[in-house]
């Protein structure tokens, strides 16, 4: 059965959860691509958060400890970025706080399905993310990323993204055209978003940046990513709007993410569950 069919448009609170980031602004602990590092920084102070992006052995355990959310890109992976990963987790699995995996680039070498897997075995991650050829990769599927763009993946992805939510109990997101936030009973389709998006470097890990704001205020995290993915979303249509190519779009990415308010959120959003 297709799962789609049976979904019906909803009406979340986006906004609330945007007014708690605004309010609280929770410390975002970061260890994630470093071609995209200032991106992710940039989008979480946006949103009215604190980010910090400390990556050393030495200090990613104590860091952690004063964040409220974790959030981990294998995207420019060495093994040695990957131990720092590993304690800055274990340390906010210690503390309770969110872990958010982006396993950029899963299913394109041996190397990051290896480090994505040992991530995923040797810590509590929360919320796996990733494109359809990623997700499907850590769902046991034999597809091929192209470097950290997504390749073609045969079976349905919200199958496939269920039912690695409930092998690994956590919340999955799959980001494409339309993104998929499940927890393997509950899903979510998120349709808001702009194809703009394609043609920037870092809108994937700028999400997973966001997700990670949104987890840090918001204990549902399917909730949280759904939120936050809307928000990510409604802000790229209304750049996309203003802007005249891919450099005009990415600056009023940012501006529109700023001024995001509720009746534009309540409007705009296209969500099914």
């Amino acid at each position: 059965m297709d799962v789609r069919k049976t979904l019906k448009k909803i009406r979340i609170d986006a906004y609330s959860l945007l007014e708690k980031v605004r309010k609280q602004k929770p410390v975002v602990h970061h260890l994630t691509n470093w071609v995209t590092i200032y991106d992710c920084a940039n989008i979480v102070k946006t949103l009215g958060a604190s980010p910090v992006m400390a990556h050393a052995k030495e200090e990613v355990g104590e860091m952690a400890k004063i964040a409220s959310s974790l959030v981990l890109n294998i995207g420019t992976l060495t093994p040695e970025f990957v131990e720092s990963m590993k304690t800055a987790a274990k340390s906010a699995n210690e503390k309770g706080i969110p872990v958010i995996l982006d396993v950029c680039g899963a299913g394109a070498t041996q190397l990051r399905d290896k480090k994505s897997f040992e991530l995923l075995d040797e810590t509590k991650i929360d919320i796996i993310k990733g494109n359809t050829s990623e997700i499907a990769r850590i769902g046991g599927e034999k597809v091929k990323t192209k470097g950290v763009d997504a390749g073609h993946v045969g079976k349905n992805m919200v199958t496939i993204a269920q039912d690695l939510a409930k092998t690994r109990e956590c919340i999955v997101v799959v980001t494409g055209k339309e993104d998929i936030v499940t927890n393997g009973k509950e899903t979510y389709i998120v349709k808001n978003g702009h194809s703009m998006m394609t043609h920037v470097v870092g809108t994937g890990c700028m999400a997973a940046s966001i997700i990670g704001t949104f987890a840090a205020v918001e204990s549902d995290l399917a909730y949280a990513a759904a939120s936050a993915l809307a928000c990510f979303g409604i802000a790229a249509e209304c750049a996309a709007k203003i802007s005249t190519g891919p450099a005009t779009f990415k600056e009023k990415l940012f501006d529109s993410i700023f001024k995001l308010d509720k009746k534009t959120i309540e409007k705009m959003q296209k969500v099914e569950c």
